[in-house]
Order: structure tokens, then sequence, then C-alpha cells
């Protein structure tokens, strides 16, 4: 019955508020009408809870309807997914209410980050989103893994918030206000403040969104989540990170060059970590994990790129960084869900996500293996899908800002181009590796070998929306910058940059774009058709083999195919890795044959995450040891803790008199 409620209350908050939504986004036309007044667009409701927050407004603006869409969106189509996912758990008497009464939480906790515009109601919802989300990574309670990996989740959340806190206070102390609304006139004022505010939120939101160095909960989390909850975490609840920074910049504009950098920097960073270890990875959700780590890095990317634009006054940089920063948001939230959607049927049907012991799923699980392949296709940026949209207009971006006229950004923004191009092939090299060793082949283990039948409809119908979602985009890639062209200039004019108060330089950049979305809708259109033409082509074979008869040639007396035989995922990248090894702890499992025809031989290669192995493991070892060290004051004495508790007022006491 709660799992019903929880559906009907997302259902009834997206029919209340997509109208809405669709309203803002769509009233495009607004933008080229007078002067480029965005403050009339959007609705405001306020609420007065209390004095000490004061009024707290829950505006939909452009930006914050943007985010608004794909949450509403996403969340429905996740719950309906967990419909078919949590079958068995409930089957086994475990109790989903907990489950589903959290998850709603997170869909309304993050409508109400992305809209609030108080700055005590905004820090009030992003705990409601931290902790919602922390018990539903921790739905497996009784395992220890999961545990250990929910603590560490919620401690990043809480070093998160702590920046945010700062930010927020210095804002709010200078403003006189808590509102966002006077929070624009301090930063705009003041150069060097609104540097420190950026970089204090940039740190703060960058540990939610996942950009290394602050990226380390998101491997531990997301495969310890149920796979509906890691779709959700991924696709959505880390881009409230982006939705924090990119509403400082609405707020306060584009902070100083040096900042600008410093973001295209950690970006890159980010984008290149990110999939490198993706690649290395044989946990499929461990592995989609460090993949959402470098798409973060790619929406960064066109963010850095667009505030280098808006810093050297070049509206065109700045136009096309941020509408690929923007698509790049709604693509990969698409082809996240889709991917670990995937990984969770997968996961029901063999129970375990070890990619090494799976294989030859796609005879038994062909719907999962053809919607894993689209998104596959996706995330690699292969036409006809969406991604190659996004990450083509991130790619202008950079190329228009080779004539910006420093030398200093021209070898930065190579660099950046270059790696993005570098990332593409590693993603490609990533995702064949996942799904030929998921799909194809023959079983390596028996888990594999048991399944008998496909995921559930109400697992698949999600799943088929999403990627039709993903092939239009890529088809139509002209209908969806309707729904774009409002935020992104709405924070492009609060940027300050000379050309977007300008409504005719406005529309020039618009109509620059038109072309090129014309060709991509055109290779968008020529892909599907050549996957429509091979398709045929092997019903046909396939026909036309029914009705003649077949055998197997001859194998020179070998009659038996052998799942030890086949490449594994380790074999498969181990040449690539061995050429960056001092980016990785590598970490070998070996097994090596000692006869002619020995019975037992393997080999796997786990790569372990070089800041968690040689920063964070050390610092937690060594207050384990600091901390062990003041066990025996816990004998259990009551007058011991009493005693405690007189030394520590004294020392207070004549700290306050020094003090004094």
């Amino acid at each position: 019955m709660i799992y019903f409620i929880g559906i009907l209350i997302l259902l009834i908050t997206a029919i209340a508020l997509l109208p809405q939504v669709f309203g803002v986004l769509l009233s495009g036309g607004a933008l080229f009408n007078g002067a480029l007044d965005f403050s009339s667009v959007g609705f405001v409701k306020t609420f007065n809870f209390n004095p000490l927050f004061g009024p707290v407004s829950f505006v939909l603006d452009p930006l914050s309807a943007f985010f608004a869409l794909i949450i509403l969106i996403m969340g429905p189509l996740g719950l309906i997914y967990a419909k078919g996912y949590l079958k068995p758990y409930k089957d086994k008497g475990k109790s989903l209410k907990s489950h589903i009464v959290f998850y709603v939480a997170l869909i309304l906790s993050m409508l109400a980050v992305v809209t609030c515009q108080n700055a005590l109601g905004f820090l009030v919802c992003w705990e409601i989103m931290s902790l919602s989300s922390f018990f539903l990574v921790i739905f497996e309670n009784e395992k220890k893994e999961i545990l250990d990996a929910g603590v560490k989740y919620l401690v990043f959340m809480h070093i998160s918030v702590i920046f945010i806190i700062i930010a927020f206070a210095l804002m709010s102390i200078k403003a006189g206000s808590y509102d966002f609304s006077a929070f624009s006139a301090v930063l705009e004022n003041n150069p060097h403040f609104r540097d420190a505010v950026f970089l204090l939120a940039f740190i703060g939101f960058g540990v939610k969104a996942g950009f290394v160095p602050f990226h380390n909960w998101l491997p531990e989390a997301h495969p310890a989540a149920p796979s509906h909850v890691s779709a959700i975490m991924s696709g959505v609840m880390i881009k409230t990170g982006i939705y924090g920074i990119l509403r400082i910049l609405y707020l306060g504009g584009i902070p100083s060059k040096a900042l600008c950098y410093v973001v295209l920097g950690i970006s890159v960073i980010t984008f290149l970590y990110g999939i490198l270890y993706a690649i290395g990875q044989n946990d499929v959700k461990r592995m989609l994990a460090y993949s959402s780590i470098e798409n973060i890095g790619i929406i960064g990317a066109g963010l850095g790129v667009s505030m280098i634009g808006c810093a050297y006054n070049q509206p065109v940089v700045a136009f096309f960084g941020l509408v690929g920063c923007i698509l790049h948001i709604l693509n990969h939230s698409i082809f996240k869900l889709l991917l670990f959607f995937g990984a969770g049927c997968v996961y029901l049907k063999t129970h375990t996500r070890d990619m090494e012991i799976l294989g030859g799923l796609v005879e038994k699980m062909p719907k999962t293996a053809g919607l894993f392949l689209a998104a596959s296709l996706a995330i690699c940026a292969l036409p006809p899908f969406n991604a190659l949209v996004s990450e083509f207009l991130i790619y202008f971006g950079m190329l228009k800002g080779l004539s910006i006229g420093s030398f200093f950004a021209f070898l930065i923004l190579i660099f950046a181009f270059s790696s993005l191009a570098f990332v593409g092939t590693m993603a490609i090299l990533c995702f064949t590796k996942a799904f030929s060793v998921i799909f194809l082949g023959h079983p390596r283990g028996e888990k594999a070998s048991a399944v008998q039948d496909d995921a559930p409809l109400s697992m698949l119908a999600p799943m088929g929306l999403l990627a039709s979602i993903a092939l239009f985009i890529g088809l139509a890639p002209k209908l969806i910058f309707k729904i774009l062209i409002l935020p992104v200039f709405s924070v492009l004019q609060n940027s300050h940059v000379a050309g977007f108060q300008n409504v005719e330089i406005s529309k020039t950049l618009s109509n620059m774009l038109s072309p090129h979305l014309t060709i991509l809708s055109t290779i968008g259109f020529t892909a599907f058709g050549l996957i429509i033409a091979v398709g045929f082509f092997v019903f046909l074979k396939k026909k036309m083999n029914k009705k003649t008869e077949s055998a197997s040639t001859w194998g020179c007396g070998y009659n038996k195919t052998l799942s030890h035989a086949q490449y594994t995922g380790s074999s498969y990248v181990s040449p690539f890795l061995a050429m960056l090894k001092p980016l990785f702890k590598k970490v070998f499992d070996v097994k090596k044959p000692k006869a002619l025809f020995p019975k037992e031989a393997h080999f796997s290669l786990h790569i372990e995450d070089i800041e968690e192995a040689y920063l964070l493991s050390p610092v937690v070892k060594f207050d384990e040891w600091f901390l062990s060290k003041f066990e025996k004051m816990q004998g259990g004495n009551l007058q011991t803790y009493i005693k405690y508790g007189l030394v520590f007022l004294i020392l207070v006491i004549i700290g306050s008199f020094w003090i004094g």
C-alpha cells in the first residue's frame, strides 16, 4: 500500500508542477521582446515559517525549472522501476515502508533545493536530501559493507554542507538577509568577496557533485544502494551540486579569471580520473559510479569554458560552453538512469555485480541487453543518441575559445579539447568491455547460466521510455534547444557579459547554433537508418536460416566451447592500463596453471583508488590508532566520568579568565 501511495504522491507532484515548469521553459519567445528581462519569467510562493527564517520564497525561475523538469521526470520512473526490483525483498518479508517514504522525501527535497531562495530554508532542504539519501543507501543495513559505505557518504555530505554554510553565512552577514535576492548586490559590488564565496561554494557543492578530489563517496555509495536509488543519486541528486554552482554564478556573476581556469582544470582532471578508473572496475555499479564522475567532469568542462568566455567577454564561447553544459546535465540523467536500471535488471536475475562471472545474457535477457546497448552508445557520444549533441557543443565552445587572444587560455583549451577526445576513446573501451563481458559470449559462472527469463515489465518500461528520450534528443536536438534557451540566457545575462545585454547578439547566437543542430540531426537520422537496415538484414537472415538445414562446421576435434577460454574484462583492458601504471594501485588475483591440463586457473585485476589508498586510508588508520589510546578512559565508572566533567569545567573557567 505504501508503495502505491509513494507513486501517487510523486505523480500528483509531477502533474501539478510540470505544466508550470514547461510554461517557464517554453517562454523563450519573451527572450527577444524588449530588454532581456528574466525576472518576470517564473512562479513564486512565499511562506513565513518563523521569525528566524524570515520570508522563505520558493521560486520557479528558468534555472530552477530546468532542474525541476529532470527531477519530476526521473523521480517517478525510479519508483516505478523499484516495484519490480524490490519484489524479491518484499517476498522475503523485508518491510519497504520506510524505504518508499525516504525515496519520496528525497525527490521532494530535491525539488525544494532547486526552488528555495532562502539560505536557511535551502540548508534545511539540503540536509533532508542528504539524510533521506543516506537511509536509502543503507537499505540492506544488515551488511557491514553497506553500513560502512553509508557512513562514509554521510561524512562527505556533512563536509560538503560545512563549506556551503560558511559561504551562505558570509553572504547573509554582508547582506543582512537570508534571501538570495539580497546576495546579488553584495556579490556584484565586491569582486574579492565574490571570489571567496564562489571558492567555498564550489568546494561545498563540488563534494555533492563528485568532482575530484571530493569524489571518494561515489564509488562506495552507488554499489551499496539499490539500483533505482543509485540511478536517482547518480542521474539526478549529484546534479544539485551543479545547480548550486550555477546558482552562485546566477546571483553574483563570474569570479576572477584564475577561478575560471581552476573550474576548467578540476573538470578536466575529473573526467580523466573518472573514466580511467571506470575502465578498471569489475563491479558493474562501481564502474558506473566512476563513469558518473567522468560525466560530472564533462559538465564542469562546459561550465568552465563558458566562465572563461564570460571572463574574456566572448559571448560565443560563453554561449556554446553553457549550452553544452546544461544539455549534458539532462543527457547524463537519461542515459545514467538507463545504465543503472540495466545493471539492476542483471543483478535481479544473477544476484551478482561482478562482470567477470557473467556473460551470455543476451540470449536470456534480450530486452535488457538491447536497452543497455542503447545506453552504452549514448554515454560514448555515438549517434543517433543524445550525448553526441551536448559533447559536440562543448567541443565547439573550446574551439571558439582558441581565438580569445590569451596564450594561457589557448594552452588550457587545447589541453582540455585533446583530453576530452581521449576520454571519448576510453569511454568506448569501457563500455565495449561492460556490454560484451556481461551480455555476449558464454556464461562464465553458474549464476549467469541459471538465468531463465528477462526482467519484469515494471523495470523494462521505464528503461524503454528513457531510451526513447535519448534517441529523440539525438534525432531532434532543435526541439530540445527550446527548453534550454531560457536557463542558458538567464545565467549568462547575470554574468554581466556585454553581449548578452543586447537582444540582437542573443538572436545571432541562437541562429549560429541552428545549422550545427541541423547537421547533428542529419548524422543522427543517418546512423538510425543504418541501424534499422542492419537489423532488418539480420532479421531476414535468421528467417532464411529457419527454412534451411544447418550444421556446425568441423572444429578439428574441438566440439565444445569453454567459458574459461573467453576474454575476461580484466584481460581486455589490461594492456591499456599497463601504459598508465603510476595512476593506479593494482591488486592482482592470479592463479597460474601448474600442469599441462590444469583443473583451475584464473586472473583478475582490481584497481584501487590512489587517493583512497594513499591519502584517506592512512588518515583513517591514524585516527583509529590515536583514538585507541583513549580506550582505557572508558572504564564504565560513573565517578570517573564525573571527574572528567569537573576537570573540563575547571579548564574552561581558567581559559575564560585567561582570555579575559
